[in-house]
């Protein structure tokens, strides 16, 4: 299939820089690239979730998030839910 792309001059230059070094066209370099990159996002990161200091139905927190000397203390002590 053939595709047109707009890539930068400077990210082209780069990819054709690289694919001479090792010998191949820009084309076999980008398409190694592409599958790298889409093998990669197929399982995206489980992300984790942040402590929480108190009790979020009320929103009356137990840290004063205003004071950082005690926000640093209580995740030290690992205080979070």
């Amino acid at each position: 299939m053939r595709t047109t792309l707009n890539l930068s001059d400077a990210l082209t230059a780069e990819a054709k820089r690289r694919a001479a070094s090792e010998g191949r066209t820009l084309t076999s370099y980008i398409e190694e690239a592409l599958r790298d990159r889409l093998a990669r996002s197929e399982t995206p990161a489980a992300h984790q979730p942040l402590p929480t200091f108190g009790d979020p139905a009320t929103s009356r927190f137990l840290v004063d998030i205003d004071d950082r000397d005690a926000l640093w203390e209580a995740l030290d002590e690992g205080h979070g839910r």
